[in-house]
């Protein structure tokens, strides 16, 4: 082998040590939201979260114009909520659809659309045995295994072939 020279690399900066670094936010508690910094206009879908406060208020605001209600979460220090009167108007006109999904399932709050549940038996036996899998066993449940086992618990309740899932989902 004929002797190549060395190449020589440019030495890099050796990396902050952790405790100089920024820190991290604190992970908060809160449902996730749609605001936007103020400065972007884009309209957003709303999350059932920012749905809820939007008719907390027009409970505290009653009688207020819906395009006044528009300007004020659009204008909102804590970061804006961009939408139209008519939002506003199917809000209102959903509100309790909206305030029963938000008081039967918490975690929904973060859900941009609602969450279709075709089998609460099937629902309920997957969720059972998810949870089995996670404390007792201490594994974690994969997509294929859950098909795998929704298909078993569709037979075992006797799920009729049309109604019976396809997808993956």
């Amino acid at each position: 082998m004929p002797d190549r020279p060395e190449k020589t690399r440019a030495l890099r900066a050796k990396p902050a040590p952790y405790e100089n670094r920024a820190p991290r936010r604190p992970k908060q508690d809160l449902p996730k939201t749609s605001a936007v910094t103020p400065q972007s206009s884009k309209r957003q879908n709303l999350t059932l979260y920012d749905k809820v406060q939007i008719l907390d208020f027009i409970d505290k605001n009653p009688g207020i114009a819906q395009h006044r209600i528009c300007e004020h979460f659009a204008n909102r220090p804590q970061g804006a909520l961009i939408f139209t009167q008519a939002t506003v108007s199917r809000i209102t006109r959903d509100r309790n659809q909206l305030l029963d999904r938000a008081e039967s399932n918490p975690n929904a709050l973060s859900s941009k659309r609602p969450r279709v549940v075709t089998r609460p038996d099937v629902e309920r036996a997957l969720y059972l045995w998810v949870q089995h899998l996670n404390g007792e066993l201490g594994e974690t449940a994969s997509g294929p295994m859950l098909e795998a086992k929704r298909l078993e618990f569709e037979k075992a309740f006797n799920v009729q072939e049309e109604e019976r899932l396809t997808g993956r989902g």
